[in-house]
């Protein structure tokens, strides 16, 4: 019996999701767990795996299609059903064929007509007799073509969707971001495995060829057809202003969903912003004296596992910047739990997963888990639920550059603290000598509804105390 495939919840307060990808074809065969149709949420993908193994008999939705929860999205014949119906055709040989076709007996007086045989019996009923004899002598010819055709189909159109093409699922969204056609890409990786440098590879041999030939073809092609196989008018609309060529892209759910929360936060919350600089000289001695005790476990040590503790440590003793405010219901919710988010900025925008329980970890965990983190999220290995249930955000700008900013509180959150590009600087100590020491920028944002300069400067004084003295962070309680 055919199964159903139904799009499942997809996270709290998530109605619907759009189609990114769909993995396979009708006529497929597919295992369990294999992926079918790929959905893009607020801040996550989703793939929806097979239920069982079998074959596609129908896919109900395509690529930019908005689904709701629960919609069936496609059509499984089991692996029982579908090894049923395959020995029909696969078995016509000589003599068990002959029952198919009613008309058994004239088979000998008509054998000439043989061309028209496959046309005719699907139409007429009591005309056919005649006609339908040709099929008897000739089964596995009108047999075997069907099932051919769906393979020849499948093979083209496997071109750029379906597992023919060796590619992870973060490269191929990192190509349908960047408009590059996988079927065109040689991989240069294990076994032809296409590799993200191949895809960048493209899209520079791209960009050169649009700006050498753009001052000729943009004049004569009003729709940016002079530029036609390029990965920029492939990902977008190529058209002109007044002023010369412009792409017009649909903006992406991600992008589309943080519009919107960063809308609310600005229009909702009164925002001020603390700044303040912690020495981490010492830090980073001890970051360098332990480094390489944690590379030989294969864990990369940072200075943002020691900034995190940090947080977290302080926010047990600060429980207003862990708190929520409900001015529908004039309440403070108090979390209990802390869940620092992180902001990791990908190639799909601005992602905050969380890490839960930041707390009550120990700097080694909170240094694997945050490598771990990283890597899913840069390669879209991760769920909603990944990105949900955070008390506090943390965005770490020193990756980047920069020193200060005003960070957005991540609504409903109360406080955020963006932390810039450590640099030496002149301090005056406390004899009044003038040293070089290692300086960290921080920029705490806050909820003003509910959280007060005052206890927003001494919840990021504990933070610096715990920078200042590394030893103190590690025998905090």
């Amino acid at each position: 019996m055919a199964l159903e495939v139904k799009l499942p919840e997809l996270g709290d307060g998530i109605a619907a999701g759009d189609v990114l990808e769909v993995l396979v074809t009708e006529g497929t065969s597919v295992t369990k767990d294999q992926g079918l149709v790929e959905f893009e949420t607020d801040k996550a993908t989703v793939t929806v795996p097979s239920p069982g193994a079998g074959r596609i008999a129908k896919i109900l939705v395509s690529k930019g299609q908005s689904v709701p929860v629960g919609s069936v999205i496609a059509i499984l014949e089991p692996a029982g059903v579908a090894a049923a119906a395959a020995p029909a055709p696969a078995k016509p040989s000589p003599a068990p064929a002959a029952p198919a076709p009613v008309a058994a007996a004239p088979a000998p007086v008509a054998p000439p007509p043989v061309a028209a045989a496959p046309v005719a019996p699907v139409t007429p009923k009591p005309a056919p007799p005649p006609v339908a004899a040709p099929v008897a002598p000739a089964p596995a010819k009108p047999m075997t073509p069907p099932p051919a055709a769906p393979q020849v189909q499948v093979a083209a159109e496997a071109g750029v969707d379906s597992g023919a093409i060796a590619a992870g699922p973060a490269v191929r969204r990192f190509a349908r971001e960047v408009g590059v056609d996988l079927s065109q890409v040689s991989g240069s990786g294990d076994g032809g495995r296409i590799t993200r440098e191949d895809i960048l590879a493209v899209v520079r041999r791209a960009s050169q060829t649009v700006r050498s030939s753009a001052p000729v073809g943009n004049p004569t092609s009003p729709a940016g057809t002079g530029s036609t196989g390029s990965a920029a008018s492939a990902s977008g609309n190529t058209q002109s202003d007044d002023y010369g060529p412009i792409r017009v892209e649909k903006m992406a759910k991600i992008r589309k969903t943080i519009a919107n929360q960063m809308h609310k936060s600005w229009s909702t919350v009164p925002r001020v912003t603390n700044f303040d600089d912690a020495d981490v000289t010492e830090l980073e001695a001890f970051r360098q004296s332990s480094k390489d005790d944690y590379a030989a476990r294969g864990i990369k040590l940072t200075t943002m596992p020691f900034l995190i503790k940090a947080v977290a440590t302080a926010l047990r003793h600060h429980p207003l910047l862990n708190a929520t405010v409900d001015m529908e219901n004039d309440q403070i919710i108090y979390k209990e739990y802390i869940n620092v988010g992180i902001a990791v900025d990908t190639d799909r925008g601005l992602v905050v997963p969380t890490l839960k329980g930041a707390d009550r970890m120990s700097i080694p965990d909170i240094a694997k888990a945050l490598g771990d983190m990283s890597v899913r999220v840069r390669n879209g290995d991760f769920g909603v639920n990944d990105l949900r249930g955070g008390s506090f955000t943390i965005s770490n700008l020193g990756a980047i550059g920069g020193t200060y900013s005003t960070p957005i509180v991540n609504i409903p959150e109360v406080a955020i603290l963006l932390v810039g590009r450590s640099r030496k600087l002149p301090v005056v100590m406390d004899d009044d000598s003038i040293v070089a020491r290692l300086m960290m920028p921080l920029s705490l944002s806050y909820d003003h509804r509910l959280v007060d300069g005052g206890a927003a400067a001494r919840f990021l004084n504990d933070i610096i105390g715990y920078l200042e003295a590394p030893s103190r962070l590690l025998l905090a309680i």
